[in-house]
């Protein structure tokens, strides 16, 4: 349970779904500090309560800054390891979702998607690589979409692949310096951007939520929306001592839904 222990940790998108259960995990396996970054410091400030809740003597810092702003991001990343005296891990997790077409009418939404999804992760990764020690960790969260595509989702599809490739290549980068650099691709996981997701599937077959439901399970072999600490517990281990020898992987958590 002490994995971590005397880590100091920024996790982004840190104000909801994944992003909570992420933080949660990381205080539970004996994080000494956690930065949560997001646009809306509503938010984030709730995560910072359910923290200390479950650990009074844990450094806990909300810093606020939009994943597509660059400047921003270097300010916010700058005062988060000021906050925490350094950063030994970093978690990519902000992003969006919602559809895309492209080969018919439909949302035009890909800066949006792409600019958050994989410029973000490019941001903060460049940011805090000045003050990640040598052996720090980066886990960046992809998606199931970031190994097959979805019709309708090319925004959200080619950013998740492209985070995929880029955790290879910074990897490789980083390696001289024993920072690990790996991604995680979860399937279908119990959030509200997941819910909305489900919603838009509902509407577009003319069924209900539950019955949209019930289809998008049936492709899960474990037939269930996976939790958002069940994430968390992954990228726990991969900041602990056990993952010191893995990197440039990309692993799939998501009930079976893709299996390589």
């Amino acid at each position: 349970m002490k994995a971590l222990r005397g880590r100091r940790c920024l996790v982004t998108g840190g104000g909801t779904g994944i992003g909570v259960g992420i933080a949660e995990c990381l205080a539970a396996h004996g994080a000494a500090g956690i930065a949560v970054l997001g646009r809306r410091r509503g938010p984030l400030l709730r995560t910072v309560e359910l923290l200390q809740q479950q650990k009074r003597k844990l450094d806990v810092v909300a810093v606020t800054a939009d994943v597509t702003d660059e400047k921003g991001v270097q300010r916010a990343v700058d005062r988060a390891a000021k906050a925490l005296g350094g950063l030994d891990m970093v978690v990519n997790n902000a992003g969006t979702g919602g559809p895309n077409a492209c080969a018919t009418p439909g949302p035009e939404r890909w800066n949006e998607i792409v600019r958050t999804n994989l410029d973000g992760v490019f941001f903060v990764s460049r940011a805090a690589l000045k003050h990640l020690p040598d052996g720090g960790r980066i886990v960046n969260i992809s998606s199931v979409l970031g190994r097959f595509g979805v019709p309708g989702y090319t925004a959200y599809c080619a950013s998740k692949h492209g985070v995929i490739g880029f955790t290879k290549a910074l990897a490789l980068e980083v390696a001289p310096r024993r920072i690990t650099c790996n991604a995680i691709c979860p399937g279908w996981v119990d959030t509200d951007m997941a819910r909305a997701g489900l919603q838009l599937m509902a509407d577009g077959l003319q069924v209900s939520f539950d019955a949209a439901c019930a289809q998008a399970m049936a492709a899960v072999p474990l037939g269930r929306l996976l939790e958002p600490r069940e994430i968390g517990e992954l990228v726990a281990w991969l900041g602990s001592a056990a993952a010191r020898g893995m990197t440039g992987q990309a692993i799939s958590h998501c009930g079976g839904q893709v299996m390589w």
